[in-house]
């Protein structure tokens, strides 16, 4: 049988969680149904340029789809021959997923639940809009990336504003709609637990309380409700472990409404703080570009090693001797091009290369902890944002031909040399990281520059003590 203290926590937690419902009921469902309002009108926006553009066709089925439920569009990957017919499909049924989403979903929490979050989320993120580019390792976001590239070709500035404007709200929108999910999801995850505690795990002892004799009452006790193995988990700690009462305290505080009316202020933020933050993220990645040069170099003499003449022998004698440049070594490398959608054959200069890597990588280093740090943080925040930008797209890029080369070493490589070949996937994956993040910390800034904005045109002072807030909810 549960303790006093379970009990307790039992009539405590529903308490709260009634109090966390009114919260979300009248304060959190309105700002999302209008945010969901404005991700949908952006995206029907591009939708309609792609269609005026003829880089996707009109569905003739679209009209008259019949939706009873949210269910995420296909994602499958489609061959380049398809990628017309396979968006026409793919982003009408999209639009319309939204528009029901929007305008006859039942955006209360007594409807909502779990499941429903999950196809909320699978329909916000069904297209990659924060981190918008063809690197990306969705198909669906690297086929919209392309057509929407190719809705800027010839178009005036109007346009190009509409195509710009819409891309950025989108990123914003989906940034504010995860973060209300996450509230959403912590009120239903602990819903979910307080009806199993009240009608399953309630009369159960200690030895009792295992996964499989609540997964054998709940068809029993809560017919048609799903079995989450994590939340029953969850449950086991917090109600028979020993650190059970510090896990329902936590629990608790977390969910708890706190009133901050007396104060509406705002925290002062340090705006050219998150821009270094950026500039350091990528001045990290120069000891990558490092392990880079060394792969590569090894790489370059597995290359080399086959058998060669005396003649040749002796020429590479005399330039080492000499100190001479080495002679231009060419390699055709093959890469995805974003804007035409086919592989794309490039001259690569090896040594040329190799060079302007082993550079990166110093200038990189000072941009982490050195002078070139150092003058960055006295610019302002205007001069720091072009400079992260113009790093960002140079990593991006460094990226591109890295991983077009690592292709080359393993592909045209000698059989007896193959083994030899060290390959820079890790280093890739840790570039690829340091852009990523360094481009969220830049829409981080402009998204809260332009809140600060607002609270100012609203009369609201940042203070440099924060206003009480909810405690953030865990996920």
């Amino acid at each position: 049988m549960a303790e006093n203290g379970q009990i307790n926590y039992i009539d405590t937690l529903g308490q709260v969680l009634e109090a966390r419902k009114e919260w979300l009921e009248h304060t959190e469902l309105g700002k999302f149904k209008e945010e969901l309002r404005v991700f949908h009108t952006s995206f029907a926006t591009l939708y309609n340029i792609y269609l005026k553009k003829k880089l996707i066709d009109e569905d003739p089925y679209k009209q008259e789809a019949k939706i009873s439920e949210i269910e995420v569009p296909d994602s499958s990957s489609f061959p380049e021959v398809k990628r017309i017919e396979q968006l026409t499909i793919r982003l009408a049924n999209y639009d319309n997923q939204l528009d029901f989403l929007v305008n006859f979903y039942q955006l209360g929490v007594d409807f909502l639940n779990l499941d429903r979050m999950k196809r909320i989320v699978g329909l916000v993120r069904y297209i990659d809009w924060v981190s918008f580019s063809a690197d990306s390792q969705s198909m669906m976001t690297r086929s919209v990336v392309y057509i929407t590239n190719q809705s800027k070709v010839g178009v005036d500035a109007i346009t190009l504003g509409i195509i710009s404007e819409s891309l950025s709200r989108l990123s914003k929108t989906t940034n504010i709609i995860m973060r209300t999910i996450k509230d959403l999801s912590t009120y239903y995850r602990e819903r979910y637990k307080l009806d199993i505690r009240k009608k399953i795990t309630q009369s159960m002892s200690a030895s009792d309380a295992t996964l499989e004799n609540i997964r054998k009452k709940a068809p029993t006790e809560m017919p048609g409700q799903p079995f989450y193995r994590e939340l029953i988990e969850e449950i086991i700690k917090e109600d028979y472990s020993p650190s059970g009462i510090d896990l329902r305290d936590a629990i608790l505080n977390s969910l708890r409404i706190v009133d901050d009316k007396p104060k509406i202020a705002k925290q002062v933020v340090d705006f050219k703080a998150i821009l270094l933050d950026g500039i350091q993220v990528i001045g990290n990645s120069s000891s990558t570009l490092a392990e880079i040069v060394s792969k590569f170099d090894e790489n370059q003499a597995v290359m080399e090693s086959r058998k060669k003449g005396f003649l040749e022998k002796l020429k590479d004698l005399i330039k080492q001797m000499t100190k001479a440049e080495p002679d231009p070594v060419i390699y055709i490398v093959e890469y995805p091009d974003g804007t035409k959608g086919l592989p794309l054959k490039e001259k690569l200069n090896f040594h040329q290369f190799r060079d302007e890597l082993e550079k990166r990588g110093k200038i990189l280093s000072s941009l982490a902890r050195g002078p070139a740090y150092n003058k960055l943080a006295v610019m302002t925040e205007d001069q720091i944002i072009v400079y992260l930008e113009k790093y960002i797209k140079e990593i991006q890029n460094l990226h591109r031909t890295i991983s077009a080369l690592d292709d080359f070493f393993k592909t045209n490589v000698l059989p007896e040399g193959r083994d030899k070949i060290k390959g820079v996937k890790p280093e890739l994956s840790a570039l690829k990281n340091s852009f990523v993040k360094a481009n969220q910390l830049r829409y981080e800034y402009s998204a809260q520059k332009e809140a600060d904005e607002q609270m100012k045109n609203l009369g609201i002072n940042p203070v440099i003590q924060p206003a009480a807030e909810a405690p953030p909810p865990q996920p």
